[in-house]
């Protein structure tokens, strides 16, 4: 029995060295199955961050896109509004005390840059304010002038206008910068 009894150990112990040798290959498997989720969970949570991340960017991008362009809207807007009430103001300017005074700078300025003038044009409506201007050139109507005169050199040919808006165009681009940092700020 003896022999029966030591081969029943033998084989009990080949058993549990077997089970045991068994236990910790499953252990092992199990471990490296944890260690490979967790890499793949954490890779998942880095790209679902990256993903998260680009998504903030191309959010936060689109949104200073959309204000930029509100400002520039805005400030388009209110250039447009201030050279409105310039207009506005220098067409009424015409019925000024002081228009007199403007008129006649206007008259010399154009003088000076037709020196041969044929004749000056006003609107009608400043041929009053106009005439005790005007020495030995001949002054004329002229309906689409406003705000201003037109010297025609001799012949007809030519000739030079200035205007208040013709002056208030010639430096809207140089003033468009100024007005936009006033009205932003």
């Amino acid at each position: 029995m003896a022999l029966d009894k030591l081969l029943e150990n033998e084989a009990h112990a080949e058993i549990e060295r077997i089970r045991a040798e068994a236990r910790g290959r499953a252990e092992q498997i199990v471990a490296d199955a944890r260690e490979r989720a967790e890499s793949l969970l954490h890779s998942r949570q880095r790209q679902l961050d990256a993903q998260r991340q680009a998504g903030l960017v191309r959010a936060r991008s689109a949104a200073d896109l959309e204000l930029n362009a509100s400002r520039l809207t805005a400030s388009e807007s209110g250039v447009t509004q201030v050279y409105q009430m310039v207009e506005d103001y220098l067409s009424s300017v015409t019925q000024a005390p002081e228009y007199s005074s403007i008129l006649a700078r206007l008259i010399q300025q154009g003088l000076e840059a037709v020196p041969d003038a044929e004749a000056i044009e006003v609107n009608p409506a400043e041929m009053d304010i106009a005439r005790p201007l005007v020495g030995g050139v001949e002054l004329r109507e002229n309906r689409n002038i406003r705000g201003g005169v037109r010297v025609v050199a001799r012949g007809g040919k030519s000739g030079v206008t200035n205007t208040l808006a013709g002056r208030l165009e010639r430096v809207k681009a140089e003033m468009a910068p100024q007005i936009s940092r006033m009205l932003a700020e």
